[in-house]
């Protein structure tokens, strides 16, 4: 199993038990589903099949309705205007650029090129996301931008690739 954590935080973000794409050799798109789970217990006891927008339900005694990567992976909804989030992103791909300075230079032009087009696609469908942080609530470290695909009821996370260090467990 490979096991996908922020390099700022060590925050699991992910795991390869979903379905992961990754988009332009720049970020991941990992698929995500409604799930119920008992409360007080940690077993996923099947899918969600109503197509529910991703508030926790209370399905029946004690059993609610939540988004499998946000719960398997401990992340906590944030906020943002589109003005903190781009201050932020520039201090985030700023530690990204030094992080990519130590470990992998030649990296370095690829992530500048790409990086720029991919946000502006991020900042022109702001309104669309949802942000989430990993378990330790760091701000420095990565957000995760939950959307939905255009059926408007299947949702995924977008995670910057070289914000991200891959372990095999």
């Amino acid at each position: 199993m490979l096991l996908y954590t922020d390099i700022i935080t060590g925050d699991e973000m992910f795991s390869d038990v979903y379905e992961i794409k990754e988009i332009d050799d720049i970020a991941y798109e990992v698929d995500c589903k409604m799930i119920q789970i008992k409360e007080g217990a940690d077993v996923d006891i099947g899918a969600n099949p109503s197509a529910e927008d991703g508030a926790e339900d209370e399905a029946e005694d004690g059993v609610k309705t939540v988004n499998n990567v946000i719960y398997n992976n401990r992340l906590t909804e944030t906020s943002f205007d589109k003005k903190s989030y781009m201050t932020y992103l520039k201090g985030y791909m700023k530690a990204i650029k030094a992080h990519l300075a130590e470990t992998n230079p030649e990296r370095i032009p690829v992530f500048e090129k790409k990086i720029l087009a991919f946000v502006k696609g991020i900042v022109a469908n702001f309104k669309d996301y949802e942000f989430y942080v990993g378990e330790s609530m760091n701000p420095d470290g990565m957000v995760a931008l939950l959307n939905y695909r255009e059926d408007g009821v299947t949702p995924y996370f977008t995670f910057f690739k070289d914000g991200l260090k891959v372990q095999k467990l």
